[in-house]
């Protein structure tokens, strides 16, 4: 009874020690890559990229890749990946956007949207804690399976028509000190700020840093390691959900190929941001550092006059650097 006790104590005096360190550290080196992505977008472009409007359509167009990044930091963090997390944005888009048409009031339909969301986290969860499958094949499983169904539903034809209260969401601008801060952006830092609450203040956050860390040892230290993976893909799903609500409110239209491709943004902006492959680290601010990376790489490419085809090359060539960085890191 003894070393059982103690073990979880151990544990939890060590993540608190290392929490704050990574969360100075880590990022550091990020943010003096965008520190210098500005720099020179803004002398090469300067009249176009440094307008305010330009700046702020910039920082409302990460939003929902960041919010959804939230998730994905949880699953990378105990050493797993999640491909389905663009599908379900398109899904959880589709599903507000279909009760809105008949009439559902507002509240109602994002919360059916979230429902949705959740669903796809928690089938995902259940395939990788009890189906024991690997989470790369679940939810590459998941990813084709939700955007199937997206695609069956709407039989490839848009859903529009969207009342203004919902647009609002994604659209509208709350005036602060002189500036229209988008409302997308005051959500996503909001967001930001709970789950790093959630991450480095509960102790469900400290426990899935230490399965990330080693899962064998916090299922031997007593917690109940199923229950945490059906928890962090059921958050995911539900990020992502959020993410795509924003996204198809500022659109105003649910797109059967929405968010298409993103879930290689999401997934660059957690690893840009410091998180690792082998699981255990990786915070909110980082995910918001990788985001605001992949646009303004995307916004600076489409400035400069780069072919919008090669913009996935770009992104796949950061991501594996970002995880050679991270190999180097770990040696």
């Amino acid at each position: 009874m003894v070393k059982n006790s103690s073990v979880p104590e151990v544990q939890s005096t060590t993540m608190r020690y290392k929490l704050p360190k990574a969360f100075h550290v880590q990022e550091l080196g990020v943010i003096l890559i965008l520190i210098v992505l500005i720099v020179i977008l803004g002398a090469t472009a300067r009249e176009k990229f440094l307008n305010p409007n330009t700046m702020f359509n910039m920082v409302r167009n990460f939003s929902w890749i960041a919010v959804t990044g939230f998730g994905e930091l949880l699953v990378i963090i105990i050493a797993g990946i999640d491909l389905s997390v663009a599908s379900t944005m398109a899904f959880a888009g589709l599903i507000s956007a279909m009760l809105l048409v008949r009439g559902i009031p507002v509240p109602i339909a994002v919360f059916g949207g979230l429902v949705g969301g959740f669903l796809v986290g928690m089938v995902n969860g259940l395939l990788v804690s009890k189906g024991r499958l690997p989470a790369f094949i679940a939810t590459l499983g998941m990813m084709s399976v939700v955007r199937g169904i997206v695609y069956g539903v709407t039989q490839g034809q848009p859903v529009m028509n969207l009342p203004v209260e919902f647009m609002a969401i994604g659209r509208y601008d709350i005036p602060i000190l002189g500036l229209k801060v988008p409302l997308p952006v005051i959500l996503m830092l909001a967001i930001a700020l709970l789950v790093h609450i959630f991450l480095s203040k509960t102790i469900w956050g400290y426990r899935i840093y230490a399965m990330g860390g080693n899962e064998q040892s916090t299922r031997l230290s007593g917690v109940n390691t199923v229950s945490l993976k059906l928890l962090v893909f059921s958050l995911t799903g539900i990020f992502a959900a959020t993410g795509g609500l924003l996204m198809t409110a500022r659109l105003g239209v649910a797109m059967p190929n929405g968010a298409l491709g993103y879930e290689l943004d999401v997934i660059a902006a957690v690893f840009i941001g410091g998180a690792s492959t082998s699981g255990g680290s990786g915070t909110t601010l980082g995910v918001l550092i990788g985001a605001a990376i992949m646009q303004v790489l995307r916004t600076g490419m489409v400035l400069l006059g780069i072919d919008p085809y090669w913009q996935n090359a770009a992104i796949g060539l950061i991501i594996l650097i970002s995880l050679m960085i991270d190999q180097i890191r770990r040696r």
